[in-house]
């Protein structure tokens, strides 16, 4: 399985499974400056339960900005949070998948 990852740095780490989060803990180290506003997108069911899932993962300091599809069948959200290390973005993505349905980018 593949995954891609691509944020408001413009970084965009293709990988497999295995090593996801190596590398995108790499391109995060050479790219960014910490701490860092970092901007996470996701894309989930549209059940109102998956939504309070996402809300409860992030402050009341972040920028959320949800938007329904065309369709009603999902939910894509925008999360802008201030980081503090290329390791806080990885275990926030960890924590993330633990959300039945939940697409990261």
């Amino acid at each position: 399985m593949l995954l891609q990852i691509n944020n408001t740095f413009g970084i965009i780490v293709t990988m497999a499974e295995d090593n996801k989060y190596e590398s995108l803990k790499k391109e995060l180290e050479k790219s960014i400056s910490w701490p860092s506003v970092y901007m996470f997108k996701f894309i989930i069911p549209a059940e109102n339960k998956n939504l309070a899932l996402v809300r409860s993962k992030f402050t009341d300091q972040s920028v959320i900005i949800q938007k329904e599809s065309t369709n009603g069948k999902y939910i894509s959200i925008t999360v802008k949070e201030v980081m503090l290390s290329a390791d806080s973005i990885i275990e926030k993505y960890k924590e993330m998948e633990s959300i039945d349905g939940l697409m990261s980018f």
